[in-house]
């Protein structure tokens, strides 16, 4: 007989199994597979087995930090600032995890975890979380008003996020993969008129930078571009949002520029985990991948779009951006 546990994930499987196939689909850009739309966003296959599970069974706790993002929008950085920020007080300079680990392995992606732990999808030991799922695809125990999970949301340039999107996606697809012919005018075409993955990007930003309105208390939602610019403001902004403030002395003792520049590009890039290092993902049951930890870090820098796409390209994304902008008063 299969215990609760084995039925509800057998359950669930099939609720996924039998939705797939009747969502529209576009093709996928690492691997030979399709992204499928599911309630105004498109996601890949075990993406909507996690998110599916995470609706159903995830329970958060009082003190939960989930970090959102749309992929390649500063997401590795982030996770870092924020592992050091609440971490400060366990760990020194020698001793700290980032050195030896990559920020990926040490702040867990939430619909990850729940693709393969179907009917307990809360990673174990951790209140940091990460997550590329769009805000009305958040479960509704972290939207909920009553619940006390923050937010902290980063959003980036388009042009910029499509250019490294592109580039990360190059660097993980295999050579035999058929979509290794997917070329820089199919993605955009699909990046600009929102079927990429985990798009379309205007509408994920939107949907976090309204929910930043209505539950400022809840959800921090901060431009890559400032916080690249003014860090201290910003990470001393990012740090009481989260619930672990800056104290006075450790201001006047240099913290938070020590964590801005322990979490440096330039720092962890050059980490040797990090140039030579990879960890094994588990995408869905009997799925793994091994993601090489060197494609999380490429430039890091504002504007260089502009080496990687014509003039027609950048404006086609700016005046789309500038549109959503408008229609949600973001200036």
């Amino acid at each position: 007989m299969a215990s609760p546990n084995q039925s509800s994930s057998d359950e669930a499987k099939t609720i996924s199994e039998t939705l797939i196939p009747e969502l529209p689909r576009e093709r996928g850009w690492v691997v030979d597979g399709d992204i499928h739309l599911l309630n105004g966003f498109w996601y890949p296959k075990w993406v909507i087995h996690g998110l599916l599970a995470l609706q159903h069974h995830f329970k958060p706790h009082p003190n939960d930090v989930l970090l959102a993002s749309y992929p390649k929008a500063g997401t590795t950085w982030l996770k870092a600032l924020l592992f050091s920020i609440v971490n400060r007080a366990k760990y020194n300079g020698i001793m700290h995890p980032l050195l030896t680990s990559n920020p990926h392995e040490l702040v867990p992606w939430l619909e990850t975890y729940a693709s393969t732990n179907p009917t307990n999808p809360r990673p174990p030991d951790s209140f940091l979380f990460s997550t590329h799922l769009a805000y009305p695809s958040l479960p509704e125990q972290i939207r909920s008003s009553s619940s006390s999970c923050r937010i902290v949301y980063v959003f980036r340039d388009p042009k910029d996020v499509f250019v490294s999107f592109r580039h990360y996606h190059n660097k993980l697809r295999p050579k035999e993969s058929s979509s290794s012919s997917f070329s820089l005018q199919e993605a955009f075409d699909q990046f600009s008129r929102g079927a990429s993955p985990f798009g379309p990007y205007w509408d994920h930003f939107a949907g976090y930078y309204k929910a930043s309105i209505q539950f400022p208390n809840k959800v921090f939602f901060v431009r890559y571009e400032d916080l690249k610019t003014e860090a201290v403001f910003h990470v001393k902004r990012l740090a009481e949002f989260v619930g672990w403030p800056f104290s006075e002395e450790e201001e006047k003792e240099g913290a938070v520029q020590k964590i801005i520049d322990f979490c440096s590009f330039e720092k962890l890039s050059n980490l040797e985990v990090n140039k030579n290092g990879s960890f094994i993902r588990n995408l869905e049951t009997g799925r793994m991948a091994r993601f090489i930890n060197h494609a999380y870090f490429r430039k890091g820098e504002i504007g260089d779009s502009k080496n990687h796409l014509s003039e027609e390209m950048r404006e086609i994304l700016d005046q789309i951006t500038q549109d959503k902008f408008n229609e949600i008063g973001l200036i």
